[in-house]
C-alpha cells in the first residue's frame, strides 16, 4: 500500500524531534541531512553504503581538478534572463532573482559560474522524463546561467515556478523552487542546491526541505522578498546569498 501524507508527516516530525532533543542535549548543528533520510523514499535506494574515497589525483583526471572550465568567453548578454531566449513571452509571474556567492568569512566569490534550472509556471520541466501532465511553455525551458561579478553578486530573470506532484506518496507535492549549480575552478568543484519561496505552504509536507533537520539550515534555502529588487511594471524581486561553507554554510546537495 502506497504510503501517504499522513504516514510521511508522522516519519518527519519524529525524525525533527529525535533531531531537537539531541540539539538540546548539547549535540553540535547539523546543515547537512542524513543521507538516508527515510521519508525521501529513494534516498533509501540510492545513497552510499561504504565511505567516499578521496581524490588525490588519480581519478579523475588531473586536468579536471585543476582546469578552469568557464569564463566570460562562455557566457552571452541574456543567459541569464530567462524571458528572452524565445520569440514569445513566456507565460507565469516574472521574478528577479539576485544575490551573492560568498565564503565562510562572507568574502565574495569572483567570477563563478552560477547555473539555474527549473520547472515553468505550471510546474513542468521541459524534460523528456517529465511526466506531469501540466502544459508546456514553447516560449521557456528553463535553464540559464551567469557569472559572478566583483561583488560576489549574481542575477536571473525568470519565471516563479510552479509546484509539481512527484511520487514519493499518495498526494507529494514539491514547493516551488529553483536549482542552482556553482562551478568553482575546475569541473570536480561542482555544487548543487536549491533555492525556494517564502511562505509556501508545501514546506512542512515536503521531505527533501524537511529533510534538512536544522531549522537555521533549513530557512537559509528561503529566498528573502526585496522591493527594492521588483522592477517597476516587470517582475518581483528575491534576494538569496549563498554561502559556500562554515557555520552559515548554504545546504548543498551531496555537500559534507
Amino acid at each position: 500500500m502506497a504510503l501517504t501524507q499522513s504516514d510521511i508527516d508522522t516519519e518527519i516530525d519524529d525524525l525533527q524531534t529525535a533531531y531537537d532533543k539531541e540539539l538540546a542535549a548539547g549535540a553540535s548543528a547539523r546543515s547537512h541531512p542524513a543521507r538516508d533520510y527515510a521519508p525521501y523514499r529513494s534516498s533509501l535506494l540510492r545513497h552510499p553504503h561504504q565511505p567516499l574515497v578521496a581524490v588525490n589525483g588519480g581519478d579523475p583526471e588531473t586536468v579536471e581538478l585543476s582546469g578552469p572550465v568557464f569564463g566570460p568567453t562562455d557566457i552571452t548578454d541574456i543567459d541569464n534572463d530567462l524571458t528572452r531566449q524565445h520569440p514569445g513571452e513566456p507565460l507565469g509571474e516574472r521574478i528577479t532573482v539576485s544575490g551573492r556567492l560568498l565564503d565562510r568569512a562572507g568574502r565574495p566569490v569572483r567570477g563563478q559560474l552560477v547555473e539555474l534550472w527549473q520547472a515553468n509556471a505550471s510546474g513542468r520541466y521541459a524534460h523528456l522524463r517529465d511526466q506531469h501532465p501540466a502544459p508546456l511553455d514553447p516560449n521557456f525551458t528553463g535553464v540559464g546561467r551567469t557569472l559572478t561579478d566583483d561583488e560576489g553578486r549574481y542575477t536571473f530573470t525568470t519565471i516563479k515556478p510552479g509546484a509539481y506532484p512527484w511520487r514519493n506518496h499518495t498526494n507529494a507535492w514539491r514547493p516551488a523552487h529553483l536549482h542552482f549549480s556553482l562551478f568553482g575552478t575546475a569541473f570536480a568543484q561542482r555544487l548543487v542546491t536549491q533555492m525556494y519561496f517564502p511562505n509556501d505552504p508545501l514546506f512542512a509536507y515536503d521531505p527533501i526541505l524537511r529533510s534538512v533537520t536544522d531549522r537555521a539550515a533549513r530557512e537559509r534555502l528561503v529566498a528573502t522578498y526585496r522591493h527594492e529588487l521588483s522592477q517597476p511594471e516587470f517582475s518581483l524581486g528575491y534576494e538569496w546569498d549563498i554561502v559556500l561553507d562554515g557555520p552559515s554554510a548554504t545546504w548543498i546537495e551531496e555537500g559534507r
